[in-house]
């Protein structure tokens, strides 16, 4: 994706997820204690294809799903879960899954999320606007975490569908909706549009998360809104940190997720429609 740096920009990618939020009654999976649930499906390539609906999810994490939840999660066919947290975050929020479910752990890069000493000190080092750009930038994990998902994906039964969280759902999760949609021929409009979407599907739950930023962590409001919200800077921090390294997003997902021509298009065909 090439950076755009001219002001319309910002108000074609609000429009854009408002776009994206305009079918929330399909795309939305409404589940007891889950937020930013919802369903990849009814993006249009560039090709003019469309990806499937149900066959692959995000989501923010498990731990307080309620039963009802564990029901509907059973009848979308969940078979894999991957859950990209890293050993502290689960510690204190185990997922809840369908036992149909396989979870699978792909926590590289966030060995230490969750750590109150590791947060303290890494809370202190951020401000203002810019407060995620070093964790958007360092693109050294993205291998061991999405990889795996990648040759899921490929693999995965055509009858299940495979989901994807982190915590908030909306960075380690937003960056992996982001290359698979990359990878499926959305435009780069539409990729931005799901991305920015989790501000409008994480209103209330950022709204409380950020009083407990600045409670408990002495956080200035603006910085604690940077931290709950996504914004275009972030996922742009990494396509820049890609394409610095790899040329072209399409080169790093051949070289670096193992989506050779021929495995794109195996991609492609059994996700679009």
């Amino acid at each position: 994706m090439k950076k755009i740096v001219f002001p319309v920009f910002f108000l074609i990618a609000g429009y854009w997820a408002q776009a994206q939020v305009a079918d929330s009654a399909r795309r939305e999976v409404k589940l007891n204690g889950v937020v930013n649930f919802r369903d990849l499906g009814g993006y249009p390539t560039k090709d003019g294809r469309h990806v499937k609906w149900g066959k692959i999810y995000r989501s923010a994490e498990l731990s307080h799903i309620s039963p009802g939840g564990l029901d509907t999660m059973s009848r979308l066919s969940i078979g894999y879960v991957a859950d990209f947290r890293g050993p502290y975050e689960v510690k204190a929020a185990p997922d809840r899954i369908p036992s149909t479910a396989t979870r699978v752990s792909l926590s590289a890069g966030s060995e230490n999320v969750g750590d109150s000493n590791y947060m303290k000190q890494f809370l202190r080092s951020v401000k203002g606007d810019s407060a995620l750009i070093p964790f958007y930038s360092n693109i050294g994990s993205f291998e061991d975490r999405y990889k795996p998902l990648f040759s899921e994906l490929l693999q995965v039964n055509k009858d299940s569908a495979v989901l994807f969280h982190c915590s908030a759902g909306k960075d380690r999760t937003g960056i992996a909706a982001a290359l698979i949609l990359y990878a499926l021929n959305v435009d780069e409009k539409t990729i931005m549009g799901d991305y920015l979407a989790s501000n409008y599907y994480r209103k209330n739950e950022n709204e409380r998360s950020i009083k407990g930023l600045m409670m408990f962590y002495k956080l200035d409001e603006a910085t604690a809104r940077a931290m709950m919200g996504v914004r275009e800077a972030y996922v742009q921090a990494t396509f820049n940190a890609i394409t610095a390294q790899y040329g072209t997003l399409d080169n790093y997902l051949e070289k670096v997720m193992g989506l050779t021509r021929d495995r794109r298009a195996l991609l492609q065909a059994k996700f679009l429609e």
